[in-house]
């Protein structure tokens, strides 16, 4: 693929990385509006709380059972932290170019030269470290508060009223390590994702930029859509064992595991390794639609920031 980046690549403008920042967070908060029924669905499966039921077969019975309030349970958590997540995850991106840039010889030492598919994707992989201090709090509440909408339907009773009752009761019952539980699977899951999430999607501009003929690097919304939705796709294919892991180990109780090679232990034993892919249907039909939002939105808002540069 890094063959690909000579005479198709735009010139690579040095942004400002303020600009990264908000276009990440505008991006970020248009993908969980788009995104975050089909994520409900896939945390329940993942945890057994589906009942062997398939994607369209919880999302109807969600809506009719709760309405539009149902696929948007717990939704409070993922939209208050995942603007902040991808404003630090373009961010972190940006200074991963930056990083990559410094150390690389193939970039001649030069700003503006492209950097290869390759290199990008190191430069995603390295945005995932600084987004895990933000993202490992905020999926362990959003588990939570799905994980207990199964049991209420299931005629349980409610343990957390909203999120801030949620974190509140995880923070009395293990103080910031509770928070934190899963921030190692949630690094495990990130860094390929990112990788593979960010060079897809500079991959894909670049393909199209070539089928366009177009110098400029300029694309429609149509091909940013579809780059975003495809790259969103690639991310999940590469992350769902790691998520599934993840999500289990943060919804469990406490002392049930040792660690989350105790969660793959068990799930293998009672599962076998298909449970690994466990909620990859609903994660890859919510990836296409939420991403291509994601980075529709990134890329109006830094069309629309280029004062900044």
């Amino acid at each position: 693929m890094d063959s690909q980046n000579d005479e198709s690549a735009p010139a690579a403008n040095q942004e400002s990385a303020l600009k990264s920042f908000i276009s990440g967070g505008i991006g970020g908060a248009c993908l969980v509006l788009v995104g975050h029924p089909l994520d409900l669905v896939k945390v329940r499966i993942q945890t057994g709380g589906g009942g062997g039921a398939g994607t369209f077969s919880i999302l109807q019975s969600t809506f009719a059972r709760e309405g539009v309030a149902g696929l948007y349970r717990g939704v409070s958590a993922p939209i208050v932290a995942i603007a902040p997540v991808f404003a630090v995850c373009f961010w972190g991106y940006d200074i991963g170019q930056r990083v990559v840039r410094s150390i690389s010889s193939n970039a001649n030492s030069s700003p503006t030269e492209p950097l290869t598919i390759t290199e990008l994707s190191v430069a995603g992989a390295l945005s995932a470290i600084p987004t895990t201090v933000i993202m490992a709090p905020s999926e362990r509440i959003k588990c939570l508060l799905q994980v207990q909408a199964n049991e209420i339907a299931n005629g349980g009773v409610a343990k957390y009223s909203s999120m801030r009752d949620c974190a509140v009761q995880v923070y009395k019952e293990g103080g910031l390590r509770s928070i934190f539980k899963g921030s190692f699977a949630t690094l495990l899951r990130d860094v390929p994702g990112s990788a593979a999430y960010f060079g897809v999607y500079e991959w894909m501009k670049r393909e199209i930029i070539k089928m366009q003929g177009t110098e400029s690097g300029q694309l429609s919304p149509i091909a940013v859509l579809t780059a975003g939705g495809l790259a969103g796709m690639a991310n999940w294919i590469v992350s769902i064992p790691p998520d599934v892991l993840k999500s289990r180990f943060q919804t469990s109780a406490p002392g049930r595991y040792n660690g989350l090679y105790d969660v793959f232990k068990d799930l293998v034993r009672e599962e076998g390794y298909s449970g690994l892919f466990r909620g990859l249907r609903p994660a890859l039909i919510r990836a296409f639609p939420a991403n291509a939002a994601c980075f529709f939105g990134m890329e109006l808002s830094r069309s629309l920031l280029t004062f900044m540069d």
